[in-house]
């Protein structure tokens, strides 16, 4: 695994050159959302199906006012929105301010969804965000690319109200005795360039397995196309 990582690294050596002398981080975050424009969609396609059942019962943690309060951690260009229910209040952070303007434009296309806030943060820090304020917590393909999955979680839970919910969906570690977590292992180092911090061997699972939910409900996906190595994903909600 050294060996091939080596190789790549190799062959990607600009950009490495680039990262090591911290220019990369800064460029790369300007154009990021504007791939992400492109291929987020090519994967809420894929992901349709199972995102229109993940989200299809945010209704029944509406407070006791009727209205959902719901807050996302890495709202990105806003592919999430056409799942929530009308008249749900969204909070939305991201660290990256450059998605601004792809998130406004997708919550023109969602008028059925209430702006509340629009918070440039770290899941690892949403100190704007008041104990117990919201009824939902959403964070979908975020958690692989954070610097501490615990202290998201450990946001999470004092963000949400009790008897409040965190979904979740994310691409995770393959089976350590597979070829997909071999050929994940190999390309970590240089995918993180292309992900903007993106890991393909994060143990997500064990991570919310470990976290003071009072309920785990969830289950193992693939996503097509079944050879690339961020195919393993995660997919459910827990219960504070």
């Amino acid at each position: 695994i050294p060996f091939l990582q080596r190789s790549i690294q190799l062959l990607l050596l600009p950009i490495h050159v680039l990262a090591c002398l911290g220019l990369w981080d800064s460029f790369y975050k300007k154009v990021f959302p504007y791939i992400m424009a492109r291929v987020a969609p090519m994967y809420n396609h894929k992901v349709y199906r199972q995102k229109r059942e993940l989200f299809s019962n945010l209704r029944k943690f509406a407070g006791p006012s009727g209205q959902l309060m719901l807050l996302e951690i890495g709202t990105g260009t806003g592919t999430n929105f056409q799942f929530y229910p009308p008249g749900c209040r969204l909070t939305c952070t991201d660290p990256n301010p450059n998605f601004r303007k792809f998130l406004l434009k997708s919550l023109s296309e969602n008028p059925h969804l209430q702006l509340e806030q629009l918070v440039v943060a770290s899941g690892e820090d949403l100190h704007e965000i008041q104990d117990g304020a919201v009824d939902v917590v959403v964070c979908t393909l975020v958690l692989c690319s954070v610097t501490s999955i615990n202290k998201v979680l450990t946001e999470v839970l004092r963000v949400l109200r009790l008897g409040g919910a965190f979904y979740f969906l994310e691409h995770v570690a393959a089976d350590q005795s597979s070829w997909t977590y071999f050929w994940q292992k190999v390309c970590d180092p240089v995918w993180k360039y292309f992900g903007d911090g993106c890991s393909l061997s994060r143990e997500t699972q064990k991570e919310l397995e470990k976290t003071n939910f009072s309920e785990l409900n969830l289950r193992c996906i693939r996503v097509t196309p079944y050879w690339i190595p961020s195919s393993p994903h995660i997919i459910g909600y827990a219960i504070k």
